[in-house]
C-alpha cells in the first residue's frame, strides 16, 4: 500500500466520522468574524476583521485566539487550502468588488455584507472533516500578523510553482481521454446548476431592485395625501388615515426589502459563485487524470521503441559504416529505455494512487457539499416564503383596519343625520 493509497483512506475515513459526528452535532471549533476596522497608510486603505477562535483540540496551544485578518488573508488562506486538497470543495470567498466604484467597497453596508460571508467561509472550513485539520489554517487562526506574514514567505519557491503550472497547462490542453461516467455526470450537473442559480441570482436581485423602487414610490405618495387633507376639509381624517396607512406600509416594506436582501440574495449568489468552484475542481481532478494518462501513453511509446530495436534500424546500419559496433549501440539504447522504463512505471503506480485518491475524496465530499446546499437553498426559499407571507399579512391588516374605521365613520355620521 503506497504512502498515497494510505492518505486517501485516511481522508475517506475522516470524511465519514465527520457524519457520525454531525449527526450528533458535536463541534469543536468556533469562529468568530467580527468587528471591522478601517485601516489607511501612505500605501493603501483596507479594512480588517477580527477573527476569535474558540476550540477543545488538543493540536492548539490554548483554548482561545484573538487575531484580525485582512481580505487578502482570507484570500491566501483559500489558494494554500486548494493547493493542499485540489480535490475537495472549498466554499468561495465573496468577490472582492461587488458595488459598482472603488470606494463603495468602504461603504458599511458592503463591509458588513463582506464580514458575514467571511465568517459563513472560515466555519465551513471548520466544519470540514478534512479542512479543518490544515496546518495553514490552524496559522490564519493563531498567528500574529507579523507571523503570518513571515509563515506566508515559507511557501514554494517561483521555480517550483512555476513547474506546477506547467505541468496544469500541459494537462488542461492534452485533455481527459477516458473519464468515469460519474464525474461526466458532475459536469452535466454543475452546468445545469450553474444556469439555474445563475437566473434565480438575477430574478432575486431584480425583485429587490423592484422592491426597492416600490418603497421609493411610496415614500413620495404619503406626502401627498397629507398636503391633499389641507384643501378637503369633509376628507381630512380619511386622507390623513390613508397618509398613516403608507407610512406603515413603508416600514413593512423596508423590513421586508432588507430580509430579502440578507437572507435569500447572497445564498443564491453565494452558490453561484459556487458553481465555479465545483467546475475548477474537476478541472483539477481531470488534469491529475491526464497526467497519469500521459505517462502511460509515454510508457508505451518506449515499450515499442524497445520493439522496434529488434529490428534492424537504419541509424544502427549508418553507425556500423562509421565503425560503431552496432551491437553495443543497441545494448545501450535499451539500457537506456529500461531505465527510463522503470523510471515511468514507478510515477505511474504514483499517480495511479493520485487519481484513485483524488476520485473517491471528491465523490465523499461531493455528498456533503450536496447535502449542504440543499439544505442551504431550501432554508433560502422557505425564509423568502415567510418574509413574503409576514409582508402582505401585514399589510393587509394595516388596510383592513383602515377599512373598518371608515364604515366605523361611516355608520355613525349616519346615526347622527337620523
Amino acid at each position: 500500500m503506497t504512502a498515497v493509497f494510505v492518505v486517501f483512506v485516511y481522508v475517506q475515513d475522516a470524511l465519514m466520522n465527520q457524519y457520525k459526528l454531525e449527526e450528533q452535532d458535536i463541534k469543536d471549533v468556533f469562529i468568530t468574524v467580527d468587528c471591522p476596522e478601517n485601516h489607511v497608510t501612505s500605501i493603501e486603505t483596507f479594512v480588517t476583521y477580527r477573527v476569535i477562535t474558540k476550540t477543545t483540540r488538543s493540536e492548539f496551544d490554548s483554548s482561545e485566539y484573538e487575531v484580525r485578518r485582512r481580505y487578502q488573508d482570507f484570500l491566501w488562506l483559500k489558494g494554500k487550502l486548494e493547493e493542499a486538497h485540489p480535490t475537495l470543495i472549498i466554499n468561495p470567498l465573496p468577490e472582492k468588488f461587488v458595488m459598482k466604484g472603488m470606494m463603495e467597497r468602504f461603504n458599511d453596508d458592503f463591509i458588513e455584507t463582506r464580514r458575514k460571508a467571511l465568517h459563513k467561509f472560515v466555519n465551513r472550513i471548520a466544519d470540514h472533516p478534512i479542512l479543518s485539520f490544515n496546518e495553514d489554517f490552524k496559522v490564519f487562526l493563531t498567528a500574529q500578523a507579523w507571523e503570518l506574514a513571515s509563515h506566508k514567505k515559507q511557501g514554494p519557491g517561483l521555480l517550483s510553482r512555476m513547474g506546477e503550472t506547467v505541468r496544469t497547462v500541459a494537462a488542461s490542453v492534452r485533455g481527459v481521454q477516458n473519464r468515469p461516467e460519474e464525474f461526466t455526470a458532475m459536469i452535466d450537473y454543475v452546468e445545469t446548476f450553474s444556469q439555474k442559480m445563475g437566473m434565480l441570482d438575477k430574478i432575486a436581485q431584480r425583485t429587490v431592485k423592484e422592491q426597492k423602487e416600490y418603497l421609493e414610490g411610496m415614500k413620495e405618495c404619503g406626502p401627498v395625501y397629507t398636503l391633499w387633507s389641507g384643501s378637503e376639509d369633509q376628507l381630512v381624517e380619511p386622507l390623513k388615515a390613508i397618509a398613516g396607512c403608507i407610512d406603515n406600509c413603508c416600514k413593512v416594506t423596508e423590513e421586508q426589502v432588507a430580509g430579502l436582501s440578507e437572507n435569500q440574495v447572497p445564498i443564491l449568489h453565494e452558490y453561484v459563485l459556487c458553481a465555479e468552484t465545483l467546475k475548477a475542481v474537476l478541472r483539477r481532478r481531470d488534469n491529475i487524470q491526464a497526467e497519469y494518462e500521459s505517462k502511460v501513453d509515454a510508457l508505451a511509446n518506449k515499450k515499442a521503441d524497445k520493439e522496434n530495436l529488434k529490428h534492424t534500424d537504419l541509424s544502427f546500419v549508418f553507425g556500423g559504416f562509421l565503425g560503431k559496433n552496432t551491437e553495443e549501440a543497441k545494448q545501450q539504447k535499451e539500457q537506456r529505455l529500461d531505465c527510463e522504463m522503470k523510471e515511468l512505471k514507478e510515477e505511474i503506480g504514483r499517480l495511479e494512487d493520485k487519481v484513485e485518491c483524488a476520485n473517491n475524496t471528491l465523490k465523499v465530499d461531493w455528498e456533503r457539499w450536496k447535502r449542504n446546499m440543499q439544505g442551504d437553498v431550501k432554508s433560502a426559499f422557505v425564509d423568502m416564503a415567510d418574509t413574503n407571507m409576514n409582508y402582505y399579512k401585514k399589510c393587509l391588516a394595516i388596510w383592513e383596519s383602515f377599512l373598518t374605521s371608515q364604515k366605523t365613520d361611516v355608520h355613525l355620521e349616519k346615526d347622527t343625520d337620523s
